[in-house]
């Protein structure tokens, strides 16, 4: 009974720790992100109250539209903690996206948060691979919400005649993302040809061509 005893207060003191370390509640009403420092487990360390001002809980960074002309079509504005410090200790954080007619946001993943989003405008294809390879889609107009779970392959496609808009909103103030093809072909230091060629069943001059495209 004693031994039983000893392991129950044993779980309850790691359940405490747990608790305390990896808390979603914050002990203060806000926690302004000093931007200069490292991050520390769950966020940046605070700046004090004497230096926390009325816009570092205002941001407008998404009020621009995205320059699309690139390879992809589209672009990301990111309204994450590292810009917009008042999101610190949080856990949200929200970004703009554009799409240009047949423009495509690629593959990619967050690897800290789940996202929610919205289609503000435009027609949108969007989809995402479960871990035992399902592939879920759907085409999507405006007013229409999607979700895409934490750490899952993701994509949009603009399949309307204008552009597309949609808002995204994440369960983490930095969900990170992690691009599939870029991040693979572009690494630095690059990843040797003769994995990806075996990773994608291709020969290594095919590997060492598509890095061509995502190199500099």
């Amino acid at each position: 009974m004693d031994s039983l005893i000893r392991l129950v207060c044993l779980l309850m003191l790691v359940s405490q720790i747990y608790q305390f370390v990896f808390a979603d509640d914050p002990l203060q009403d806000f926690c302004r992100g000093d931007l200069t420092a490292p991050p520390s487990i769950n966020g940046l360390p605070c700046k004090t109250s004497s230096e926390v001002t009325l816009e570092d809980f205002f941001f407008d960074g998404l009020v621009t539209e995205g320059n699309t002309s690139n390879a992809f079509g589209s672009d990301v504005t990111m309204g994450n903690v590292l810009k917009f410090p008042g999101l610190n200790t949080q856990g949200m954080s929200m970004n703009r996206v554009d799409i240009a007619p047949g423009g495509l946001v690629p593959p990619h993943i967050h690897p800290r948060a789940g996202e929610s989003g919205f289609v503000l405008e435009g027609t949108v294809l969007v989809g995402f691979l479960t871990a035992d390879k399902v592939f879920h889609s759907k085409v999507l107009t405006v007013g229409w919400m999607f979700a895409i779970p934490k750490g899952l392959v993701h994509f949009a496609v603009n399949i309307g005649e204008g552009k597309a808009l949609i808002l995204s909103a994440f369960n983490s103030q930095l969900p990170g993302t992690v691009v599939v093809g870029s991040n693979l072909f572009g690494a630095s230091p690059a990843i040797p040809d003769e994995v990806l060629a075996k990773a994608f069943q291709v020969e290594e001059s095919v590997a060492a061509r598509i890095k061509g495209k995502f190199s500099g």
